[in-house]
């Protein structure tokens, strides 16, 4: 009897010390393994994100100096139950993954879609936007369809995944395919007729169409369904699971869908 005693309850204390041992590696492996991602932020008191400052709706420059829009109102929200400031700071998306890398930035938060080719080089929160890649054209343009793309002029957002899709398809091997440092400089362009179309987000087009003016016909359909998510660097796993937290935290109290109806209209967001 006093041994079967004994052995259930080494067996429990041995229990209770993996259990224990289990949330203290969760705690602990940040320090073991040099990832300060999370203290850094606290340190210095602030969130530096990077951006481009000519995506609309997402984030872009309001003329006066600052830098608006949907993710930039997301990760001030964070900051602020963080207790840090938030800094954006404007990137050439052509070449994010080096100013991530160099520490530069804390992460990537702008209209940022999810791809296998990324989630190589970054860590990514979960998503919390759908996009569509959308082909538009001018509004006086004959072009309806995606069959009439094949040997057109095509631009679109260099560094982008809209240009990933756009090489990965058989379909417009034969078109001129014309690369563009963001999507208001390509939207620019395919109104003086300097490209026949562009390919962009569909979050990005309506709501450009929505404030400039319907100069622009979208083609029905999409080449690509996408999701937005923010990019950390790899191994920086403590901030990331810190900001995904604080978008659940928001997605329950309501503010997530609050500034969503902000630039959306409606909450358009899937954080759950």
């Amino acid at each position: 009897m006093r041994k079967h005693l004994a052995g259930r309850l080494a067996a429990g204390i041995a229990a209770v010390i993996f259990i224990g041992c289990t949330g203290c590696a969760g705690m602990g492996n940040s320090g073991k393994n040099g990832d300060k991602s999370l203290q850094k932020v606290l340190d210095t008191g602030k969130l530096i994100i990077g951006v481009d400052d000519s995506y609309p709706p997402m984030g872009f420059a309001d003329g006066s100096g600052g830098i608006v829009g949907f993710d930039v109102d997301t990760a001030q929200e964070v900051c602020d139950l963080l207790g840090v400031t938030l800094e954006t700071k404007p990137i050439n998306w052509d070449t994010k993954e080096e100013a991530l890398n160099s520490g530069e930035i804390d992460c990537i938060w702008n209209g940022m879609s999810v791809s296998d080719k990324r989630a190589d080089t970054m860590e990514f929160s979960e998503p919390y936007l759908k996009n569509e890649m959308v082909f538009v054209v001018a509004g006086n343009s004959n072009v309806r369809s995606y069959s009439e793309l094949a040997e057109k002029r095509i631009g679109y957002q260099s560094g982008s995944t809209a240009q990933d899709a756009l090489e990965a398809s058989g379909v417009f091997r034969n078109a001129v395919l014309k690369g563009y440092p963001n999507n208001v400089m390509m939207l620019e362009q395919l109104e003086s007729g300097a490209i026949d179309a562009g390919i962009i987000d569909s979050v990005v087009i309506y709501y450009y169409i929505l404030k400039n003016g319907s100069g622009f016909y979208i083609l029905p359909g999409n080449l690509r369904e996408e999701s937005f998510a923010v990019g950390f660097r790899k191994g920086d796993l403590a901030l990331r699971n810190k900001v995904q937290e604080l978008l659940e935290e928001m997605n329950v109290n309501g503010k997530l869908a609050e500034i969503s109806v902000k630039w959306f209209g409606s909450d358009i967001t899937i954080v759950r």
